[in-house]
């Protein structure tokens, strides 16, 4: 019995795919009789440079989604909003990316506690070592300094230098005191975390620097535990320690006369440096690791999607030339400073070119 069941031809159950079933791919890799030769023919047939430009495009679609993601978690869990009073003192907003908005960009002075540099402020209320307002958005591209030894009047506190406002009242109290000072509506704040913006710069893979000899000695110098900068006059290429050097720059050996304005005027150069270099190609395929650091080195009233729009807006937007708020002459205040006064008619200038964009 066995044997005559192994006679038996096997039972099969045979199954046809249909054609549509398959892939094209599948079919010409299954014809019969095709060599490994007009198999690679085919292929090079199919790949015309409409699917070239469209898989290219799908990359970059997808890298581009990857870093919009990686800065929406990271603005929305590492991103440090202002107290409360600020809002209060700003006023309403759009979209940056599609209407006007004027900005407040503030840059805070505190050392870190083991400086040893003579007067360093290493504890107590920080002044803003940095005030420079950007008007983007809606065609609009300019940007005004205001030199921290200005002369203005702070409500309770009477005349001081305009960056005393942040040490007294904060943010607000900044905004309060500016929007007074220009007569300009201000509409979101910027707060730069100096201790993380070595790590954006670093991130964007430097930025390139163009100026004059500087040299300064921050935090004391390398005697003292801190950071000299040097640079001769042309262009540099700078990592993240070196730029926060150059915007923290307040006594410039290399040109000891330099005053307040010159220094705003390395602040603006090296805001340029870092939007040119955001522009660049090669900033392109660090986007996730820029679109991470950007939010920490930040604090503002602004949520992801808004930075978002302010990005891109500074993205689209000229380059504005260099401006700073210009004085007219110097006083000596009753506790001994050194202040800046700006004439009324330097202010009512330079803000008419301000809001115009």
């Amino acid at each position: 019995m066995a044997a005559e069941h192994d006679d038996q031809p096997p039972q099969y159950t045979r199954y046809r795919a249909s054609p549509r079933l398959l892939r094209r791919r599948e079919r010409i890799s299954l014809a019969p009789g095709r060599t490994a030769g007009e198999l690679a023919a085919a292929w090079r047939r199919r790949l015309t440079p409409k699917r070239i430009a469209l898989g290219v495009l799908a990359l970059l679609v997808g890298w581009l989604a990857l870093s919009l993601l990686l800065f929406l978690i990271s603005s929305h869990f590492e991103r440090t909003s202002p107290p409360a009073d600020v809002a209060a003192a700003l006023d309403s907003a759009s979209f940056p990316l599609t209407s006007a908005n004027n900005i407040l960009v503030l840059g805070s002075d505190r050392r870190q506690k083991s400086s040893k540099e003579p007067h360093a402020n290493t504890s107590g209320p920080s002044r803003s070592d940095t005030i420079m307002l950007l008007r983007i958005g809606g065609g609009h591209a300019a940007r005004l300094s205001i030199p921290r030894d200005t002369l203005v009047e702070i409500p309770g506190h009477g005349r001081q230098k305009i960056n005393a406002a942040y040490a007294i009242g904060g943010a607000a109290l900044s905004i309060s005191v500016i929007k007074s000072y220009l007569s300009v509506p201000i509409n979101h704040l910027v707060e730069v975390n100096f201790e993380d913006l070595p790590q954006l710069v670093d991130a964007m893979g430097g930025v390139d620097y163009t100026g004059g000899c500087v040299v300064a000695r921050i935090n004391g110098g390398f005697r003292n535990g801190g950071y000299t900068l040097r640079l001769a006059k042309g262009t540099h290429h700078l990592d993240g320690r070196a730029a926060l050097a150059l915007a923290r720059t307040r006594e410039n050996l290399c040109r000891p006369n330099e005053t307040d304005l010159q220094r705003a005027e390395h602040q603006q150069a090296l805001f340029t440096a870092m939007k040119s270099r955001l522009l660049s190609v090669s900033s392109f395929f660090r986007l996730p690791w820029i679109a991470w650091s950007a939010p920490p080195a930040i604090i503002s009233d602004m949520s992801g999607p808004t930075l978002l729009g302010l990005f891109g807006a500074l993205a689209i937007s000229g380059t504005p030339p260099i401006r700073v708020l210009k004085p007219s002459g110097a006083t000596t205040l009753p506790s001994g400073e050194q202040v800046l006064m700006v004439s009324d008619a330097e202010r009512r200038a330079a803000v008419a070119q301000f809001m115009r964009g």
